[in-house]
């Protein structure tokens, strides 16, 4: 680390860490970490001013330091941009400013983070939105790279779930660390973004390797997630890495555990199959059709798993 003189603040890391951070909060002394940033209210060498007032949500500083000459793609050594900043705040009226300014809505850090994965780090759905508009990528260049819907997923922010989906996101995406979106939903308990995935088409079954999402959220106690993923047709019956059913995986006098129980004493009504089979046979693209067409209200809702 380099030096620094009296009354300064020491430089900090910015490098990624071996799992992501915390939940964000946002204050005047907050100090918060993600993929691949660590941003606080210090100052280093490579920083900007416009970095600064982005990430401080200064729109008077930032539109004055634009007109003064500096660039909205100015970069850090770490390709930290001044969006980067301003979208890991949330400052909607900043990443508004810096776009209008011409900022490269796809930057990614030298870890691959870009301002769409700090929207979703933020749980910002309005900068999410200005990004998306803006033709922000929902995919990742690189499997090896942060996904924002894994983060958004892993954060439990349904807002943005449902936005990155809504502009062509693939509610199956997978990352081989990560397993699937639906996975690290369950894994982390956020039924709402586990509800969004499965109402878009997300394969119940998959998961990670050998792991599927019913024995993530059956490992949770979460019997919520556990009937929404039975409801979608999840198999009772798929094997972890240890040869074990999502009932052995279950802590014994759980929640999760009495659900399994009943569920396996009871077949899946017809109703229930015919509805798994139809949305089957529409196909997860045409989903989103479903309000079109010439259908009784009650059976969209039906379909829809209303």
């Amino acid at each position: 680390m380099k030096e620094v003189g009296p009354g300064s603040v020491p430089e900090v890391s910015r490098k990624r860490s071996a799992e992501p951070g915390p939940p964000l909060k946002l204050g005047p002394e907050r100090k918060r970490a993600c993929w691949g940033i660590l941003t606080s209210q210090g100052s280093w060498a490579d920083r900007s001013p416009l970095h600064e007032a982005a990430s401080q949500g200064r729109l008077l500083a930032l539109h004055t330091l634009l007109t003064q000459g500096y660039q909205a793609n100015i970069v850090t050594m770490d390709q930290v941009t001044p969006l980067h900043e301003a979208c890991l705040s949330g400052h909607a009226a900043c990443v508004r400013a810096l776009i209008r300014a011409g900022a490269n809505v796809n930057a990614a850090t030298i870890d691959g983070v870009t301002p769409l994965f700090n929207c979703c780090a933020a749980g910002s759905a309005a900068c999410l939105e200005l990004l998306l508009q803006s033709g922000a990528h929902t995919h990742t260049a690189h499997t090896h790279f942060p996904s924002a819907l894994h983060e958004a997923c892993k954060r439990g922010n349904s807002q943005c779930v449902q936005s990155l989906l809504s502009h062509g996101a693939d509610p199956d995406s997978e990352l081989p660390h990560l397993g699937s979106a639906l996975y690290v939903s369950c894994l982390h308990g956020h039924a709402s973004c586990s509800q969004v995935l499965l109402r878009t088409g997300a394969r119940v079954n998959v998961g990670r390797g050998d792991d599927s999402p019913l024995h993530a959220a059956v490992r949770q106690d979460s019997a919520e997630q556990a009937a929404a993923l039975l409801q979608y047709g999840a198999d009772v019956n798929l094997r972890d890495g240890a040869a074990r059913r999502p009932l052995e995986v279950a802590p014994p006098g759980g929640r999760a555990q009495q659900l399994l129980q009943a569920f396996e004493a009871s077949p899946r009504s017809l109703c229930q199959l015919c509805r798994l089979h139809i949305r089957t046979v529409i196909g997860r693209s045409r989903l989103k059709l479903l309000p079109q067409l010439p259908l009784p209200p009650l059976l969209t809702r039906y379909l829809e798993h209303r």
